[in-house]
């Protein structure tokens, strides 16, 4: 075998898959919208959805923030938190367990595995 140098041409894979998966052409695009009697792609969307669950105002987003900064923020708010006494699992009460249950159940080894900690 030789070391035969393989153009990048020969190498992509243009078939099918990958026309379906690539962001349509213009040429696409107006056929689309021919077929459904609109003009642009927003008149899909105010087709498509009721004018009552569309946003129209412009979303105000806040400036990026660095790591640290946002570390900080979320320490402050991590801060605001209360711990309370759990209650989870505080139902329990010794109890007599029959030794059928705890042999055939508890210490049957095909309810638990070698990975079984």
């Amino acid at each position: 075998m030789g070391n035969k140098k393989i153009p990048l041409t020969e190498l992509e894979m243009p078939g099918a898959f990958a026309q379906r998966h690539i962001v349509s052409n213009t040429q696409q695009i107006q056929k689309m919208l021919h077929e459904l009697g609109l003009q642009s792609l927003e008149d899909i969307i105010s087709t498509a959805y009721p004018d009552n669950i569309v946003e129209h105002e412009t979303i105000e987003l806040i400036d990026a923030m660095s790591e640290s900064a946002v570390i900080e923020y979320l320490r402050k708010i991590q801060a605001r938190n209360k711990t309370f006494t759990s209650l989870i699992g505080m139902g329990y009460y010794d109890t007599a367990m029959p030794a059928v249950i705890k042999r055939n159940v508890l210490e049957n080894p095909a309810w638990y595995s070698a990975y079984t900690p």
